[in-house]
């Protein structure tokens, strides 16, 4: 299966659903990360730092990365945004695709998921200046890397027990990001925190919250995860 994970900057996709990547990964499935921008300014970053640091978190996910190079914050939808994440789609095939959740105080999270969202439907029309074949992926999932102070209500979490540390590696391989800034250390704190809360909710060690517009088709119960049941 074909997966494109579209992130505003780089790290959001780590921060949000990092175990989910690893895990994705590892069982086969072709995982693209797509940068909307390259994250630059930041009070520690360059550009070349950081991409030199996306690269290494991508590795050790075990993905391939891609940027689209809109400017870091001042992503706005257009048609040209849009069409040039359609064309990655198209040439990706992608079969599923995760953006931000779309309720997010940053602006440049908002702006990425509604051009992402407009891609998916421009991704398979035809007579269109596009590379690749026309598709429509056919999952749209939402994760959480949020900069409001709430806690996300998810539709499903996926448990990633036996990948917390890697995508623990992978944050931390933000080193202009998450370990210069002493304010940011936490950060890596409160996503081992945030993992074993939802993953509590099913009854694992670790897991990651999505949300979805559309329904999930089931071919059975055989594959849910949760805590056991008693009788009353």
């Amino acid at each position: 299966m074909n997966i494109l994970v579209v992130g505003p900057h780089p790290d959001d996709q780590e921060l949000g659903m990092g175990g989910t990547i690893a895990k994705l990964a590892a069982q086969g499935h072709d995982v693209l990360l797509l940068d909307m921008t390259d994250g630059e300014p930041t009070p520690h970053g360059d550009p070349e730092t950081r991409a030199q640091e996306a690269a290494a978190a991508a590795e050790l996910l075990g993905v391939r990365r891609r940027m689209v190079g809109l400017p870091n914050r001042r992503i706005e939808p257009s048609i040209d945004a849009r069409h040039r994440v359609a064309g990655v789609i198209r040439e990706h095939q992608s079969d599923v695709i995760f953006a931000p959740y779309m309720q997010d105080a940053h602006p440049d999270h908002v702006a990425t998921t509604r051009i992402v969202e407009d891609a998916r439907f421009d991704a398979k029309l035809t007579k269109i200046d596009l590379p690749g074949a026309p598709i429509y992926p056919r999952w749209f999932f939402y994760y959480y890397c949020t900069h409001l102070r709430w806690v996300a209500d998810p539709s499903f979490l996926i448990d990633i027990t036996g990948y917390e540390a890697v995508k623990r590696d992978a944050i931390v391989a933000y080193h202009t990001q998450f370990v210069l800034p002493e304010k940011n250390r936490v950060v890596v704190e409160w996503m081992d925190a945030a993992g074993r809360y939802f993953g509590s909710r099913i009854g694992s060690s670790s897991a990651e919250p999505f949300f979805t517009r559309e329904p999930i088709g089931l071919r059975g119960l055989d594959g849910l995860v949760g805590l056991g049941g008693g009788s009353a």
